[in-house]
């Protein structure tokens, strides 16, 4: 295996890899419509719930692009350094929260995760299924966390 090889470039996601995937989506979709649609003693937790699971899902995706850079023979740090970013921010907006404005901790998680996805996509030597996956995954946190935007720019 040379530096550029990882996996073959058109190999598509296993069904299982899928069904795991859509699984993690759970937590999004149901945090999202409790804090848009439910009472305010259900609304408080599901934002929680939905900017805690936003900042652990961007800790796993930066991981595996992390992984996949540490199987070159020379990493790239500055790839390794991005890599992490999205999480690390996502975190940093979690521990904001009640010091910062909802609408402004929900719109960086969203922001966290568009620049994961285009680091994602713009990234050299990634094998065809992770952009596939890591879209469909930022798909969903996105317009769930917008969901929650809307909410909290409501009021």
């Amino acid at each position: 295996m040379d530096d550029g090889e990882i996996l073959s470039r058109n190999e598509a996601p296993p069904t299982a890899l899928w069904a795991i995937a859509l699984l993690a989506l759970a937590p999004f979709l149901i945090s999202a419509a409790a804090y848009g649609y439910g009472s305010q003693a259900v609304a408080r937790p599901a934002l929680t719930v939905i900017l805690t699971w936003s900042a652990t899902v961007l800790s796993f995706l930066g991981g595996v692009r992390w992984g996949m850079e540490s199987l070159l023979t020379r990493p790239r740090w500055p790839r390794q350094i991005i890599s992490v970013s999205a999480a690390i921010v996502a975190w940093l907006l979690l521990l904001a929260r009640h010091r910062i404005i909802d609408s402004w901790i929900i719109g960086g998680a969203i922001v966290a995760f568009l620049v994961q996805w285009l680091f994602d996509h713009q990234a050299p030597d990634v094998p065809a299924r992770y952009p596939k996956l890591s879209t469909t995954i930022t798909a969903a946190a996105c317009v769930s966390l917008a969901v929650c935007l809307d909410k909290a720019l409501r009021g």
